[in-house]
């Protein structure tokens, strides 16, 4: 076969042959160029370093640091003219700091590989997407607080199967979300903690036998201390899939969410009104208020889930300890940081403009028989039958009511005397929904005596 028949078969993009399939294969700078800034940040501390340990001059490390904060401010300003033929954001800075300085430019790559510094430069971005998750939890649990605190009181139905099960109150459902947000700024951290650790200097894979100082490298960079095998600092990724692990269940929780205010939003349920900010018409209905934000909130699971389980695919079958397959863990990863932070800033934004139906909730809360339960409880504690007798009479009242077509408050004491004699008019004490919520006070219940506590509590933590 021909070269030119070959170049036919691979397309218009790779006309120039194998050369032109390469560099596109190998290049990883139309994304990794993200990490320009942490890429940055190492290099004046690797050069502040090599410059104090006498490694390097302090003209050659002055050089350097002023270069370098050349070229980042190029970047910034959107004047640096990024090259392919450079692979990647780690040449791309050091062609362009030699342009700049000349022959000190070589001496900043002493006593590390590309290997550390891309591991490094990872780590710091993937440390800084923490924070910003963090602190996008945070700015959602304060705006469903102030959801909360507003319906501490406000019945309305919990579900089971998505069958009404008993009442509880909007503040109760909010802070039920509060908790899950909690867990993931716990995870959160407890990755970021376990990420804290500098591979800087750990060069190639077997470290170096320059006198670096790691821990001025780490201390300088935030980390709480250098990596202490060389072999696994350049082929850890664990800080990355932990960060999408955590990433992951985050952005299933506002599934979980954002699949409720769909339902709720919904006519037949009415029970919240979403702001026109975060909704949109139809082409061809002009009735229709579509919940498009949160259904694109409730779709974003996938691409987040989809980065974590290809980067554990990619690195499932590394040996120690680089291999080129790990350029592939940074696009997935960039790309499900940004799918997080883009569904955590709108789901605020929904949550903080959205406007619960108090109506709507309490009708719904009395439907469905809701308080069967409190009945149930009833007999055993005033009546005192046998839970399963109290299981079993508060049934025939159920089926009596739906034969009626009526609820379990509407019967008459005489109805319910006909299935057990032991019921007196006390038990219409407990059949209302305020009654139901208020009277459950356990830790953590829905009273909303129990729910303002819970947002106290919330509002401490948060400070």
């Amino acid at each position: 076969m021909t070269e030119k028949s070959q170049n036919a078969m691979w397309g218009g993009r790779f006309a120039a042959g194998p050369d032109a399939i390469m560099e596109a294969i190998n290049a990883s700078i139309a994304y990794d160029q993200r990490m320009a800034a942490q890429d940055i940040a190492g290099s004046r501390a690797h050069a502040a370093m090599l410059a104090a340990q006498g490694i390097i001059t302090d003209s050659d490390a002055d050089a350097i640091r002023e270069g370098l904060l050349t070229v980042l401010s190029e970047i910034e300003g959107g004047t640096f003219q990024f090259s392919a033929a450079l692979e990647d954001i780690h040449m791309n800075v050091e062609a362009r700091l030699k342009e700049l300085i000349g022959e000190p430019a070589g001496r900043l790559h002493t006593g590390r590989s590309r290997n550390d510094q891309v591991a490094t430069d990872f780590k710091l971005w993937v440390r800084d997407q923490m924070d910003a998750a963090i602190a996008g939890c945070e700015a959602l649990q304060r705006a469903l607080l102030t959801q909360a605190e507003a319906g501490a009181d406000w019945v309305m139905p919990g579900f089971t199967h998505l069958q009404t099960a008993q009442p509880v109150t909007w503040g109760h459902h909010m802070m039920a979300y509060v908790e899950m947000l909690g867990r993931d700024v716990g995870r959160f951290r407890d990755a970021r903690a376990r990420l804290n650790e500098s591979p800087l200097g750990a060069a190639a894979l077997a470290g170096t036998g320059f006198a670096i100082d790691r821990d001025m490298t780490a201390q300088a960079l935030g980390f709480d201390r250098p990596t202490a095998n060389s072999l696994d600092s350049v082929a850890d990724r664990d800080f990355a899939l932990e960060f999408l692990g955590a990433a992951t269940i985050c952005a299933m929780h506002l599934s979980r969410f954002a699949e409720e205010l769909v339902i709720w939003s919904s006519a037949q349920f009415r029970f919240v009104a979403l702001s026109d900010r975060f909704s949109t018409g139809s082409s061809i209905m002009p009735q229709k208020k579509n919940p498009d934000a949160a259904e694109l909130i409730r779709a974003k699971i996938g691409r987040i889930l989809g980065a974590q389980v290809a980067l554990l695919t990619v690195m499932k079958g590394l040996p120690l300890a680089y291999s080129k397959d790990m350029q592939e863990d940074k696009e997935q990863t960039f790309d499900a940081a940004d799918s997080l932070m883009l569904a955590l800033a709108a789901m605020e934004g929904m949550v903080k403009d959205m406007t619960a139906n108090r109506e709507s909730l309490a009708a719904a809360a009395g439907s469905g028989f809701s308080t069967a339960t409190d009945l149930a409880d009833w007999l055993v504690r005033e009546a005192g039958l046998p839970f399963r007798d109290a299981h079993h009479a508060t049934g025939a009242l159920v089926a009596l009511a739906e034969s009626k077509g009526c609820d379990l408050p509407d019967l008459t004491l005489a109805d319910m005397k006909d299935v057990n004699d032991a019921i007196t008019d006390d038990v219409f004490n407990v059949l209302g929904v305020d009654n139901s919520v208020a009277s459950r006070t356990s830790y953590g219940g829905t009273a909303p005596v129990r729910v303002r506590e819970q947002v106290a509590r919330w509002r401490d933590i948060l400070g």
